[in-house]
């Protein structure tokens, strides 16, 4: 398994059904999506900060999942944030996310951040399950109650 660079003219085929497959897990629905040219858009510039942060999880040269990563500011500090872990169907409960989440780590590591959030659907207990088993204590619930920010430490 190999961790690659998004480019968006090769990897659109990808990035924007993976996205999308995480919101109908998340939430039982991709309605909240948006539009995918502002997703790409969004994607784009935030590659352009963070390279390592967005790529592709590929085994034996298929795309199987994706990472999205950056540093952003919380109450005044510098911490990391996970937008997406994504696996494809096929690829979960194998422990795969595992090594996303360790890839997730050092990409905060070498950035020198001390502490990383998320957020998650209050409904989705087998991801919430994972991020507590790895560390992540629940913080609050932030719009509406539609998502629940998590916090870890590196």
């Amino acid at each position: 398994m190999e961790f690659i660079q998004i480019n968006i003219s090769k990897h659109k085929e990808y990035v924007i059904p993976f996205r999308r497959d995480s919101f109908i897990v998340s939430f039982g629905s991709d309605k909240d999506f948006g539009d995918e040219n502002k997703y790409l858009d969004w994607l784009q510039k935030q590659i352009k900060k963070n390279p390592k942060g967005f790529v592709l999880v590929v085994d034996n040269e298929e795309p199987i999942g994706q990472l999205e990563l950056t540093i952003k500011e919380y109450k005044g500090k510098e911490i990391g944030y996970v937008h997406l872990y994504y696996l494809i169907p096929e690829k979960r409960g194998m422990g795969l996310g595992s090594l996303l989440h360790e890839y997730a780590i050092e990409f905060f590591k070498n950035n020198k951040v001390s502490e990383y959030h998320l957020r998650v659907s209050p409904t989705n207990k087998q991801a919430i399950s994972f991020y507590t088993k790895n560390g992540m204590k629940q913080i609050k619930t932030e719009m509406d109650g539609k998502v629940v920010r998590m916090s870890g430490n590196i």
